[in-house]
């Protein structure tokens, strides 16, 4: 009950705030359709939204809702059609990006009330930190770590020897970022993740043991790259495994040694790729995507959900199955083995048929006059 209070006292302490749509329209860079003085007072979806919140549409199977909401201001794509009359409007080319501007307004996350450098942590005498970083409790920083300007580490955090942590990066707590990793500015790492663990790599001698090989390579992060909870990237080798810049990976994706991701890939939920695989530029892999070791998969390469990477990829377009073909390929074959029972009972009914010709054919032969009895 006490928690119910809690949460109803903060969305009431968020509706105090109030924007025209005006404002709002200016902040977004949005066409205003209706009245600029029209004030709003918070933020809900097209189902739940009332005359002084405002909502969004920017997927097509939510359109139906766009007529019936109730919400005060929807935004919708600047190319959108039809529109809904008696309602206002904000028209912007990115509506989902527009309401999380406007989401920042009424809603913010409360802060951290551990500031600066927190008691328990234990950083190390060669460990360096610049200005305004931020360290939480009982995270530990080892020997050479290198921690730049405004870079936050939350609590129970373990940063490794000669690890390397840009300006501005965001560590959420219980992260490991292992020895020898590297990364650029405004790095965000969700909980739970870990940067840098060990290839699976072994050698199975002839009594059938395996070693393990050891992994002394790095992982290397660019600068805007974001890391879900729970995922895994191996450091390599030898050498590196190479995340590009403003690349997004989702919770519990598995990354493999030495594989190289390119510039804005986007990777969704339980994606494993293998080692030594390279990707292109703007690369996306729905969720549970798993791709072989040793590929290449070029630029602009959509796999769809639990589609299956068997050898490289050099033609950018929209993948699908196991293996992954293209999509028009895929979809060709999912429509025929579809059908594929109808397609089974039409065989059998003309076997059938067949059959009984022949049996006709073969009896009338039979009961044919011979050439003896004709003459």
């Amino acid at each position: 009950m006490e928690l119910l209070k809690l949460k109803k006292g903060r969305k009431k302490m968020a509706e105090k705030k109030l924007y025209s749509l005006g404002e709002l329209a200016t902040l977004t860079a949005s066409q205003l359709m209706g009245d600029p003085q029209y004030l709003i007072h918070g933020v809900e979806d097209l189902e739940q939204a009332g005359p002084e919140e405002i909502a969004f549409l920017d997927n097509p199977r939510y359109e139906k809702q766009l007529f019936s909401s109730k919400a005060g201001a929807v935004i919708v794509p600047s190319n959108q059609t039809p529109l809904p009359t008696g309602r206002f409007l904000l028209l912007n080319k990115f509506p989902s990006f527009a309401f999380q501007q406007i989401l920042s307004l009424f809603i913010t996350a409360p802060p951290s009330g551990f500031l600066g450098i927190h008691p328990t942590a234990i950083i190390h005498p060669e460990a360096v930190l610049d200005q305004n970083v931020e360290v939480g409790p009982y995270s530990v920083i080892d020997r050479g770590a290198k921690i730049r300007e405004g870079t936050r580490i939350g609590a129970s955090v373990f940063i490794g020897a000669e690890a390397l942590l840009g300006k501005g990066c965001v560590i959420h707590a219980h992260v490991t970022i292992r020895e020898g990793c590297e990364l650029g500015n405004r790095v965000i790492i969700q909980p739970g993740a870990v940067i840098g663990s060990c290839g699976f790599g072994y050698f199975t001698d002839d009594k059938g043991i395996h070693h393990p090989l050891k992994q002394l390579g790095k992982v290397v992060l660019e600068d805007d790259v974001e890391i879900g909870a729970n995922t895994t990237i191996d450091r390599a080798r030898f050498k590196t495994t190479y995340i590009g810049a403003g690349t997004k990976i989702d919770n519990l994706v598995q990354i493999a040694h030495q594989v190289s991701l390119g510039e804005h890939n986007l990777i969704v939920s339980q994606v494993g790729i293998a080692g030594s695989t390279k990707t292109g530029h703007h690369v996306i892999m729905g969720g549970q995507v798993g791709v072989v070791g040793h590929l290449h998969i070029t630029d602009q390469v959509m796999l769809a959900a639990r589609s299956a990477v068997s050898k490289s990829i050099e033609k950018s377009g929209i993948y699908s199955g196991a293996p992954a073909i293209p999509i028009k390929e895929f979809n060709e074959q999912f429509v025929k083995l579809k059908n594929i029972s109808k397609w089974m009972d039409r065989l059998k009914a003309l076997e059938e048929r067949l059959s009984s010709l022949e049996k006709t054919a073969l009896k009338d032969q039979k009961s044919a006059p011979s050439e003896k009895e004709a003459f």
